[in-house]
């Protein structure tokens, strides 16, 4: 959608457009619902509330069964020590290959018996459902979901197998090297069907410790572990091993019925970050892989969004923006033009913006058409008399017809664009870049004069145009457009 068509839909919306009448907002392209936030709650928050009559039954049942399963455990461990000290004897301290021979044949019985001792001892019951599928059949086993250290207890009962993991799972948890060699594979599922959730372990919630205590004062723990049947990849997965794990990582959420999401590491970074700014730590999340490989994001570049938005939004109840914050941030009135950038950013059309639209809308509306070429377009619709400086008046000018304000005061903006009475090319370059969120704003005066003279009937059109500040809109028409496929 060129930029024409794109003002010719807002208009066509009627005056007022934008905020609070959901009738008069810019049409939903694809693009925009392709980014609509998926209804799953915070994956790295578990809130374990324990009522009087459960904390005194905990306790009483502690004092008997914690230091019982505490030795057990101690003399399990013990037990273990020396076959795993026999299994890595003389081995690299980073193992490529999985340990055979006489070395696996003595101790992988023996550890696999006490691995199901240690569990055991702690009041794990286990069932069991499904077949386990031989090396043949399925060289890899995939287990999710991974939501506790407790899940240790998939591989002891599928036999002890060579556990692989590559130091970047840090940055892409969801698609590892298991796919890659484009072998059958068997989904085993993992399930804790307790009232009292005790395993889970995340971000936000119980410590290791504080999750061992509780475990170990339970009567007992169910725990329920599925082998799925195995999935065998086709020729296009096989080539595609991204491919492959989708469809193999659908499966075991449609089984689980559990949602699919993509938040990552780099969540729960950004959530720290935003629990640091005083916002609420929702705020961080954003589905960061999911976003940064269609937006093509780093991490520092979103982090920096991170502050901008908190610049805004800190003060806001809730940690989102409504468009009186968001006007209050650009130093603007509330005009329809603003209205309807809002609901660009806007992008579930609720009448506020939280961080992950608003990292959204920076990337895909403002950043194309903040480039060098736009600014100095930009930059000359304000340089009125063309004497390579902008003053205040200058900029009023502009932006009053831009926003349809007459009345518009810009001298608090001014004042942080400029150094001095006026402003020169470099302060607004350096301004455009810091704050992409004016690239339309800045450039809506050069729209309306575009529109305007493609509405013209055809033989006016083919009459040189020269608007009042000597900036053509036809040099300009083929490089501003803001949309972009993803």
């Amino acid at each position: 959608m060129n930029r024409c068509a794109e003002a010719a839909a807002v208009e066509a919306s009627g005056p007022g457009a934008g905020v609070g009448n959901a009738g008069l907002r810019p049409l939903i392209v694809p693009r925009q619902a392709s980014f609509f936030p998926p209804p799953v709650r915070n994956p790295f928050v578990q809130r374990t509330r324990l009522g009087a009559a459960r904390r005194i039954q905990i306790f009483f049942l502690g004092i008997i069964l914690l230091p019982i399963r505490a030795l057990l455990l101690a003399l399990i461990l013990l037990l273990a020590w020396p076959f795993a000290a026999i299994s890595t004897a003389c081995c690299p301290e980073k193992l490529a290959h999985p340990i055979t021979g006489w070395k696996r044949k003595i101790n992988q019985p023996v550890l696999k018996f006490l691995g199901r001792a240690m569990f055991f001892s702690m009041g794990f019951i286990v069932t069991v459902k499904g077949k386990i599928a031989s090396p043949v059949e399925a060289p890899i086993f995939v287990v999710a979901p991974h939501s506790t250290f407790f899940d240790g207890i998939a591989c002891v009962v599928a036999g002890l197998p060579s556990i692989v993991s590559r130091h970047e799972n840090v940055q892409v948890p969801l698609i590892g090297r298991a796919f890659i060699p484009g072998v059958p594979v068997q989904p085993i599922l993992l399930r804790y069907p307790n009232k009292l959730d005790t395993v889970t372990w995340t971000w936000q919630g119980y410590t290791f410790i504080q999750l061992c205590v509780l475990t170990c004062c339970q009567p007992f723990t169910k725990v329920e572990v599925e082998f799925m049947p195995v999935q065998i990849p086709n020729d296009e997965e096989k080539s595609d091993p991204v491919l492959f794990a989708s469809r193999v990582r659908n499966l075991m959420a449609e089984a689980l019925r559990i949602p699919i999401t993509d938040h990552t590491y780099e969540d729960c970074r950004l959530m720290i970050s935003a629990g640091q700014l005083t916002l609420p730590m929702e705020a961080g999340l954003v589905e960061f892989t999911k976003i940064s490989r269609k937006l093509k994001l780093d991490w520092d570049g979103i982090r920096k969004h991170l502050d901008e938005y908190a610049a805004i939004a800190s003060s806001s109840k809730g940690g989102r923006i409504g468009i009186e914050e968001f006007a209050e941030y650009l130093k603007l009135p509330v005009s329809d033009v603003l209205r309807q950038l809002f609901a660009l950013f806007d992008r579930n059309h609720d009448g506020s913006i939280d961080f992950r639209e608003y990292v959204i809308g920076l990337a895909v509306l403002c950043n194309p058409a903040n480039t060098e070429e736009i600014i100095q377009v930009a930059f000359k619709l304000f340089d009125v008399d063309e004497d390579g400086f902008i003053t205040e008046e200058e900029f009023a000018t502009i932006l009053q017809a831009s926003l349809g304000v007459p009345d518009l005061d810009v001298s608090g903006l001014f004042k942080e664009i400029a150094q001095g009475d006026s402003v020169s090319y470099e302060e607004f370059k350096s301004f455009a870049l810091k704050h992409p969120e004016y690239a339309k704003i800045f450039t809506t005066y050069l729209d309306l004069q575009t529109c305007h003279v493609f509405s013209l009937p055809k033989e006016v059109q083919a009459t040189p145009s020269v608007v009042s500040n000597k900036v053509s809109p036809e040099s300009h028409e083929e490089s501003t457009s803001d949309k972009k496929d993803d």
